[in-house]
């Protein structure tokens, strides 16, 4: 006897709602290019430039609280964070880490809003650079794809 099972895999079109990018202004020459790679990937998808919203936030801590607001207007269908954290001399690049990529993980948790992690945590600003749209491809660009995959999955689960 043959098991018949359903499948649920996410696609990668446009939704019908709006998405936000949450992104840090701490090192914005880099989270510049991250947001240009999750613009771009949008936009080839189908997005509209008028369902993108961009909230800009001072650093990497500020992200998940920023996202936790956007979430619950219920008005995005997801959200993009997106920042670079670059190890330094103290314990402070292990707090700042910890603390986005926890926070955001609490808000998708919250809130049932799919949140994709596009914040750099790097060693050095080359390899930042490197992950903003050079040698290691543009993280920007693959998280906004992961959000279309996830906005997708959800409309087939709630089918």
């Amino acid at each position: 006897m043959e098991l018949q099972t359903r499948e649920l895999v996410g696609d990668f079109y446009a939704p019908n709602g709006k998405i936000a990018i949450v992104a840090s202004r701490f090192n914005d020459t880099i989270v510049n290019r991250l947001i240009e790679g999750a613009q771009d990937a949008l936009l080839r998808h189908g997005v509209k430039a008028s369902q993108i919203e961009v909230a800009k936030v001072p650093g990497a801590y500020e992200i998940p609280l920023a996202c936790q607001r956007l979430a619950q207007t219920h008005r995005y269908d997801g959200i993009i964070a997106l920042g670079t954290v670059i190890r330094g001399a103290t314990a402070h690049f292990d707090y700042v880490a910890g603390a986005c990529a926890n926070g955001i993980l609490q808000v998708q948790l919250a809130t049932n809003v799919p949140i994709l992690f596009g914040v750099l945590t790097t060693e050095s600003i080359e390899q930042a650079v490197e992950r903003s749209g050079t040698i290691a491809g543009n993280k920007g660009y693959e998280a906004a794809m992961g959000l279309l995959e996830m906005i997708n999955l959800f409309g087939k689960i709630n089918d």
